[in-house]
């Protein structure tokens, strides 16, 4: 009884190993990203939130408006973000154009995020949530974080080299 249950899965498991290619990294990034759709056609807002909206966007922004950063230093920025959630986060931010990945050599090394020029476009907007965000907070009488991971410090432009 039990190898009729496995057998059709450990087929799938060898045909999916089988198609595999070891030295290739891991994840979705030797395919492009594909536009993603606007999910109410025609709606502007809707568009927007698609691109920036979402738990972690909007802090990922803010972080590559001060500068590129590794995987691992938006990770701790963003902490508690998971590797998987983040890895999703970036390549969404990718293939709407706001973020460009650079790989610094073979694999496993090192990816650099930054944001594109169409990417920079949106930090006055970040800047506004922001503020916006210590209004809510004193508002509601939370606590603002102090341990330089709280998005604090606001955006100033960045001079052209």
């Amino acid at each position: 009884m039990h190898r009729l249950v496995l057998a059709p899965m450990m087929r799938r498991g060898c045909e999916y190993k089988a198609a595999m290619n070891k030295k290739a990294p891991a994840g979705n990034h030797a395919r492009p990203n594909p536009a993603r759709p606007n999910p109410l056609e025609g709606c502007p807002l809707a568009a927007a939130f698609a691109a920036i909206g979402g738990k972690w966007k909007l802090t990922l922004l803010y972080w590559l408006a001060h500068g590129e950063l590794h995987f691992a230093g938006l990770r701790s920025r963003a902490a508690p973000i998971s590797q998987k959630v983040l890895a999703e986060q970036l390549r969404e931010l990718e293939a709407d154009g706001l973020v460009v990945r650079t790989p610094t050599g073979e694999v496993p090394a090192p990816v650099i995020y930054r944001l594109t020029e169409y990417g920079r476009t949106v930090a006055p907007i970040v800047e506004a949530v922001r503020v916006w965000g210590e209004g809510h907070l004193r508002r509601s009488s939370a606590e603002q974080r102090r341990d330089g991971r709280g998005c604090g410090e606001s955006l100033r432009p960045r001079t052209q080299v």
